[in-house]
């Protein structure tokens, strides 16, 4: 282990972004409960269920490309709904439609209420970038207005967003595209880069990847189920690298 906390042979760490480096995976949960509830209450009348901003959140949406989410969580509760087109108005009830209200309200919170990075992610990405490690995010379609409103903009060498994915044909997660994109824009091998995520549809993209090293980063007290989606290591906060083997 170097002093990163990983093996000697990396090249390149890709990190997702909510979650992993800025505090957004609240406000990603949030936006979705307004939507779905607005939904549910409509559809289903004041008798409906809520959706819970984390089981739900953590077990149907996170991790997932935004139209992923909808049609698993709305299987969930034994509901389906056209899937609509790219760019149906959010006021639609199609598939498309819930995905474009989720990101348009995602967006007027960013704007309004800013993007808060974690403690130890800037101090960590420094450091690896000071160690000669290549640095990728990868996130979704609104990672860039996330890393500048957190100020981490400048600390990356790669960036595959939900915007650049589906130009390159690249599917999400917990498929290992994305990820294996980043690598080979390093010019690298995948079992040459970390994949640092926190949900568990990332830790499966990681292994299916092949990749040097899987780094769980737990903010909501699962680090078993992260091991059990075979997270090589898992910490609380990137910062807990720069202090040893974990």
């Amino acid at each position: 282990m170097t002093k990163l906390g990983l093996p000697d042979n990396l090249e390149a760490c890709l990190f997702d972004l909510d979650g992993v480096l800025t505090k957004t995976a609240v406000v990603h949960a949030a936006a979705w409960k307004e939507v779905f509830d607005d939904f549910l209450r409509r559809r289903e009348g004041a008798a409906f269920r809520p959706f819970d901003a984390v089981a739900d959140y953590a077990q149907y949406v996170d991790g997932r490309p935004r139209i992923d989410g909808i049609r698993l969580f709305l299987a969930s509760r034994g509901l389906e709904l056209p899937e609509g087109r790219d760019d149906d108005p959010p006021e639609l009830d199609t598939v498309h439609g819930l995905g474009n209200r989720q990101n348009a309200l995602l967006l007027e919170k960013i704007h309004t209420q800013g993007v808060e990075p974690y403690a130890g992610c800037a101090r960590y990405i420094d450091a690896a970038r000071a160690a000669g490690l290549g640095t990728a995010v990868v996130s979704s379609a609104n990672c860039r207005e996330i890393l500048i409103s957190a100020g981490l903009d400048d600390r990356f060498d790669v960036r595959i967003d939900g915007v650049l994915a589906p130009e390159r044909g690249l599917p999400g997660k917990p498929h290992p595209d994305i990820f294996l994109e980043a690598t080979h824009d390093f010019g690298a091998e995948p079992q040459e880069a970390a994949v640092f995520k926190d949900a568990l549809a990332g830790m499966d993209a990681g292994r299916a990847g092949g990749f040097g090293a899987v780094v769980g980063v737990d903010r909501i007290g699962r680090a078993d189920a992260l091991r059990r989606h075979s997270a090589d290591i898992v910490v609380s906060d990137l910062s807990e690298l720069l202090e040893g083997p974990t």
